[in-house]
């Protein structure tokens, strides 16, 4: 199992030390990926979570692949109906060739209602767009020299393509935990990649559903790729009062055992508790990064001790 680290491009306590900081240590210390958020619009309800400064996810994900070597670089997650296919398409394509096919592509559909009217999107058709977007890039990915593409909301005629790296394209992870969301996880993506708040409803309700939509499909269950919040205490938490990903070592260590035994291929790790003063503390996240290397993660056998 694979363990990577989400590292914030927002909030007060962040700027370009930070960001490549963070990068730096996650690879040094063998994590396999790092990845950031997507905003474009820094609207009312968005700016209380992800407040200024925000730094652009391909621009700060294009800057660190020209820092780093080995370690993978994602969005978690791309809100795709923010940008127009054809240009989502290009920039993936380039980062995954300036990286050295180092891209994942985190998607999902965004749920900021100002946002979406701030960039003059219709929320309601939010999905639709999603799932547009996804088919056109995957035409678009296949570097072709003319390609065309005819949708109910997305249509265009005769553009090049822009092929990426990774063959047949990188891998795309799809967020989100509706019924919508599993189903473009099965037909669309390579992963499924929600944020586990609960150990007890992706293991009884949202795997099954999941594999319940590739049978009905007729596609290939998607790799299992979750997102935890890391927030180590000296002390347990009681089981009741606490998110998978926190608590003690052994606490924590349990989470991630569990989610191997679930078949997660790779797990993101989000240091973010959603205090925003918190974000001044890289000092923190950072031993937390490095108690987990040492104590809890294998990464150069991709285990856990």
């Amino acid at each position: 199992m694979k363990v990577g680290v989400n590292i914030l491009n927002f909030g007060p306590g962040v700027g370009p030390d930070a960001l490549l900081r963070w990068a730096q240590i996650a690879e040094t210390l063998g994590y396999h990926s790092v990845m950031i958020s997507d905003h474009v619009a820094i609207t009312p309800s968005v700016r209380q979570r992800y407040p200024e400064p925000y730094y652009d996810t391909f621009t700060t994900l294009a800057w660190l692949a020209g820092q780093t070597r080995k370690v993978l670089l994602g969005t978690t997650v791309c809100v795709l109906p923010y940008r127009h296919p054809i240009l989502t398409a290009r920039l993936t394509a380039n980062l995954d060739q300036l990286s050295g096919g180092r891209l994942i592509f985190g998607v999902g559909v965004g749920n900021a209602r100002d946002e979406f009217e701030a960039l003059s999107l219709p929320y309601e058709r939010r999905g639709r767009m999603a799932n547009e977007c996804l088919a056109a890039i995957l035409a678009l990915w296949s570097g072709n020299s003319s390609v065309s593409f005819k949708g109910r909301l997305i249509s265009f005629e005769d553009v090049s393509g822009s092929a990426p790296l990774q063959q047949p394209h990188p891998p795309i992870w799809v967020g989100g935990a509706s019924e919508g969301a599993l189903k473009r996880a099965v037909v669309y993506g390579q992963a499924w990649h929600p944020i586990i708040r609960s150990m007890a409803a992706v293991r009884d309700q949202a795997l099954p559903d999941l594999r319940r939509t590739a049978e009905t499909q007729g596609r290939p269950m998607p790799a299992f790729c979750p997102r935890i919040r890391l927030d180590l205490h000296d002390r347990a938490i009681a089981e009741g009062e606490r998110l998978p990903g926190s608590g003690s070592l052994d606490q924590v260590r349990g989470d991630l055992e569990e989610l191997a035994a679930l078949g997660a291929e790779h797990v993101n790790l989000d240091w973010f508790t959603g205090d925003l003063e918190a974000t001044r503390d890289h000092e923190r996240g950072w031993r937390m990064l490095a108690t987990m290397a040492e104590k809890v993660l294998d990464l150069s056998r991709e285990t856990l001790r």
